[in-house]
């Protein structure tokens, strides 16, 4: 069983950046692999990024990359996304989720959710 609690999101303008963190319980975090999803309203949830257990294979939406960075912690359970550049469309509710996967894109492929956090970004 894991528990994930993000924490990081916030209002900020365009351009700016956000660091979103997620806490992890369990003795077997590392042994996941790490994705951050978001929701905006009227659209359906989509990955944003990935991490593997061992940090050596990320995934990035066409999006977001070179602009969002995902890295991970395994002696302190945590898994973050740095954000910037940030734009008006980047906002959404963000999740953190934890699949058993080696590779996880879907998000049926996960099988722990935090609970969200918000992040608005302003024109």
């Amino acid at each position: 069983q894991v528990q994930l609690v993000e924490s990081g999101g916030g209002l900020v303008q365009a351009g700016g950046s956000l660091r979103l963190s997620c806490a992890a319980s369990g003795r077997t975090f590392s042994r996941y692999t790490m994705g951050w999803f978001r929701q905006a309203p009227g659209k359906e949830r989509e990955l944003v990024a990935q991490i593997s257990w061992s940090a050596g294979n990320t995934h990035y939406a066409d999006s977001v990359k070179g602009r969002f960075t995902i890295s991970r912690d395994n002696a302190e359970n945590t898994v973050y996304l740095q954000m910037n550049s940030l734009k008006p469309e980047d906002t959404a509710i963000y999740y953190c989720a934890a699949s058993k996967f080696t590779v996880a894109i879907e998000a049926y492929e996960y099988d722990y959710w935090g609970q969200g956090t918000q992040v608005t970004v302003s024109s």
